[in-house]
């Protein structure tokens, strides 16, 4: 901990503690792996009673037989408990997600060819999905929505919403007014690996679903990884991160202020800032030891940023950027004196925010892009969720005698050296049939 109080350290940018940042540990992992594939097998041969067994485990409640379901009455009294101009904030929240999404909807397509073949793609929507929300103590409306929107506009004809009761058996209502609101059609009050496991395998009461959304826990998240295969998983999502890249104009309060803002979520999550202004670290430093006082959950940030948290000084903004690329995080902002300048020079990252009015948390929340990220260095190779997620993709080939007797010996001469001879046998006959066969062409 620096003099001033702060738990955020000051590196320099070769020091390899700044790249061991970049790889979390997580001990006691393989027992994870072995008590979830244990539920996870009890709930594939036993439904809703090992459900329900693991629901009094977890979570200290016991549902009963017919339990899991929310019910109209439950949702009616939901909306009674939450304030209306929340709610206006939320259906304004709604809007401008829904309107993002619309615009990623992707289109089939025919296209017809001069031989009169035709090539196409049918993109269909999945038929039911689940989506996960951490819940018990915890109330993620916001995660309700940016999981259920884009199956929504995707054309989804079921969405499941599962997320952990409270010890009394009950879910946050602020939680089921944004699922009533976002579209959901069924919500049950199951958690953890018990509630993946019913989505994946189907229960008496929860029919199975295609795909399976949202973040959680690590039991959930290796559950999810389990399962995957039975059914569709979106990405393991692990626990937050936000980089931030600034110059000496950035203001040391904003930056803090979005420091912790992700450290506050989790002991595990990671906040850096990477800049060539060592005076705004020290700011930065300052601001941050100001502000954590103030925070109710301030133990978890403390942890948080004294664990994988640091400013990390730089040579130059050229080689932040290119240390933000590496790092490739789930929130990257760029609160620079020119944001637009840096950003053709970023490639990897869940998502970008420009400038200083462009706080993380507005993203999480309104903006409209989906805050569901790929975290733990995936943004090299995943991207935000979205509607494409919740859409597949069919291959049509229309044929024709003309495309046949173009591309029909072609494909004789790589099915043979394949050693597949039935396979350009199948073209053979109608290459013949055609009168388009020669003994060149003839499978021996």
């Amino acid at each position: 901990m620096a003099d001033n109080g702060s738990p955020l350290r000051i590196l320099e940018a070769h020091d390899p503690a700044v790249r061991s940042l970049l790889h979390k540990s997580y001990p006691g992992l393989a027992e994870v792996v072995r008590d979830v594939a244990l539920v996870l097998a009890e709930v594939e041969a036993e439904g809703d009673a090992a459900v329900l067994r693991y629901t009094r485990r977890f979570d200290g409640v016991d549902l009963g037989p017919g339990g899991m379901r929310v019910s109209e009455e439950e949702m009616a009294a939901a909306y009674r408990q939450v304030d209306p101009v929340w709610l206006d904030a939320l259906q304004r929240s709604i809007q401008r997600i829904t309107a993002f999404h619309r615009c990623q909807v992707p289109r089939s397509w025919l296209e017809p060819e001069k031989s009169g073949q035709v090539l196409g793609l049918l993109v269909r929507p999945l038929e039911r999905v689940g989506v996960y929300v951490p819940g018990g103590t915890a109330a993620y409306p916001s995660s309700v929505l940016m999981n259920t929107i884009p199956a929504r506009v995707a054309g989804v004809a079921e969405i499941v919403m599962t997320t952990p009761p409270d010890r009394e058996g009950r879910i946050n209502p602020h939680t089921l007014v944004a699922a009533a609101e976002a579209g959901v059609h069924e919500i049950y009050k199951v958690g953890g690996a018990q509630a993946v496991a019913a989505l994946a395998f189907g229960t008496e009461s929860v029919r199975r679903v295609d795909k399976i959304t949202g973040p959680g826990n690590i039991y959930v998240t290796m559950a999810k990884k389990q399962v995957y295969g039975q059914v569709d998983i979106d990405m393991l999502a692990g626990p937050s991160e936000v980089l931030v890249v600034a110059d000496d104009t950035a203001n040391p309060a904003f930056v803090a202020a979005d420091l912790l803002s992700q450290a506050e979520h989790d002991p595990l999550a990671s906040a850096l800032l990477i800049t060539p202004s060592r005076s705004l670290a020290q700011g930065v430093q300052e601001e941050l030891a100001r502000q954590l006082a103030l925070l109710p959950r301030r133990e978890v940030a403390a942890q948080s940023i004294g664990t994988f948290g640091a400013a990390v000084i730089t040579a130059d903004l050229a080689q932040a950027v290119e240390l933000a690329n590496t790092f490739a995080p789930e929130h990257l902002e760029l609160m620079v004196a020119d944001p637009w300048a840096w950003l053709g020079r970023i490639k990897n990252a869940g998502a970008v925010f420009l400038g200083p009015y462009a706080p993380e948390p507005l993203g999480d929340y309104y903006a409209g892009p989906n805050h569901i990220l790929p975290t733990g260095g995936t943004a090299r190779f995943y991207s935000p969720l979205g509607v494409e997620a919740f859409v597949k993709r069919i291959s049509v080939i229309a044929g024709s005698a003309g495309a046949m007797l173009a591309q029909g010996p072609d494909v004789v001469r790589l099915a043979e050296v394949e050693g597949l001879f039935a396979h350009a046998r199948a073209v053979q006959v109608r290459l013949e049939e055609l009168g388009g066969a020669n003994d060149r062409q003839k499978v021996r």
